[in-house]
Parts: structure tokens; sequence; C-alpha cells
């Protein structure tokens, strides 16, 4: 599984990232979060708002820091 989180750095982008990897984590999933923050490539996606969670190719999240419970979703998936 490949998960970006698309944002160039903000506090919302870093603290989207953080729970990204713990959810990861706690779920031992088999799964690689990258970090993404070149703005061309983010609007690549078709995603103008951060932060951006975006899961095997798929924009899951936009303009908002996702919940735990949203993320353990979208890997379950």
């Amino acid at each position: 599984m490949d998960i970006k989180v698309l944002g160039p750095g903000c506090p919302k982008c870093r603290q989207t990232e953080k729970i990204v990897k713990e959810v990861v984590q706690e779920m031992d999933a088999d799964a690689s979060v990258e970090k993404v923050t070149d703005i061309m490539e983010i609007a690549g996606y078709g995603v103008f708002g951060t932060p951006a969670v975006v899961v095997d190719g798929e924009v899951k999240s936009v303009g908002k820091v996702p919940k735990p419970e949203e993320i353990k979703s979208w890997i379950a998936a």
C-alpha cells in the first residue's frame, strides 16, 4: 500500500503525516508513507487544499486532518 500525505509543511500537514504514520504502525500495515511537498506534484492529484491524503493513487481526504478511525478504514479496505 502506498500512502502519500500532500502538503507544503504547515502544522496541519505535519499533524496529518504524524497520525497516518502512527495508524500504519499501530495496524502493522504493509504500507509506505511518503510526504509530498512539491506544489506541482500535489496539483497533479487535482488537490488544491492541504493537507490531503492519497492511498494507492486515490485521494481520500482534502483540506482537513483526518481522524485515526478514517485512516484505519482506508487501510483496512
